[in-house]
């Protein structure tokens, strides 16, 4: 199909871009940066007739603070996701997986609301988002409703959204006092790479304990999954390097990994082994504590 078949709209704003998606359904596709939709169409993976551009909709862009919130509009770029003070400043780790993505040039196109919703496996910014308690918030024709980064995603590249639902923003709550993050991936090479394999950890401390924690992986799983075994192997213990081996075992028996051109399943499960172990000591560091 070539480009000129394709129908190009531009609403001015957020309502009438719902409008027009729920009137076009899947014969329209809303368009961010663009960084993953277009590339689907050379692939053939989306056969879309209409384009919906939503760059023309300020109220999806921007990172701003509010109360306890921090809210991150779909269309702010990854590039602006990496760079920001207040995200750093709130959860550092959604920080660290913005920055992984691709090359400068692909994290100054793309978006945030688009790593999400192309509903991509291997996509780094939803774990840690998922590993930081994450809300997302949509908007459709009959309103706006919120729910986890977890339950957004159904299948590879396909999520909850309805026809004309458009993801509106990333809310990340604040954190516990006293927790930290990590967010550790592999690739196979430096730079652009997709990761074979990632893992975000948020832990809380409190009176020399961990008080709660949340293990999200990355690559290993048809969607991005919050690791519940491993998350409760280690609340209510001591951090030790043999507490987070242990959670490391029961992570990689959690994931479900594939074999593909970059990676077995076998390995997929050891590199879950590894980076459980790092995003664990490296969150316990960050929360104040050094691992036993």
């Amino acid at each position: 199909m070539g480009i000129t078949a394709i129908g190009y709209h531009r609403p001015a704003s957020l309502a009438d871009a719902c409008e027009l998606g729920r009137r076009l359904g899947s014969e329209g596709a809303f368009l961010a940066g663009g960084t993953e939709l277009l590339p689907d169409y050379q692939r053939e993976r989306e056969t879309a007739l209409h384009l919906i551009a939503l760059d023309a909709i300020e109220e999806l862009r921007g990172i701003r603070v509010e109360g306890n919130q921090l809210r991150i509009g779909a269309l702010t770029t990854i590039a602006q996701v990496a760079a920001s003070g207040p995200v750093r400043e709130w959860f550092p780790a959604l920080a660290e997986a913005a920055g992984a993505i691709g090359s400068p040039p692909i994290r100054s196109r793309a978006t945030i609301g688009g790593n999400f919703c192309r509903a991509v496996p291997c996509a780094d910014t939803p774990p840690a988002a998922i590993a930081g308690g994450a809300r997302l918030r949509l908007a459709g024709p009959g309103g706006t409703r919120e729910l986890d980064v977890a339950d957004f995603f159904v299948a590879p590249r396909r999520t909850v959204l309805q026809p004309g639902e458009v993801l509106v923003e990333i809310v990340v709550p604040e954190q516990p006092a006293r927790s930290g993050a990590s967010y550790q991936r592999f690739a196979r090479r430096r730079g652009s790479a997709l990761p074979v394999a990632a893992v975000a950890a948020r832990l809380e401390l409190a009176g020399g304990k961990i008080a709660g924690a949340r293990i999200a992986l990355g690559a290993v799983a048809p969607v991005p999954l919050l690791a519940q075994r491993s998350s409760a192997v280690v609340a209510g213990e001591s951090p030790t390097a043999e507490l987070f081996a242990l959670a490391a075992a029961v992570s990689a028996e959690e994931a479900l990994p594939i074999s593909d051109l970059r990676g077995s399943a076998a390995f997929r499960r050891e590199l879950v082994a590894v980076l459980t172990r790092r995003a664990l000591a490296e969150a316990a560091r960050r929360a104040g504590v050094e691992p036993a």
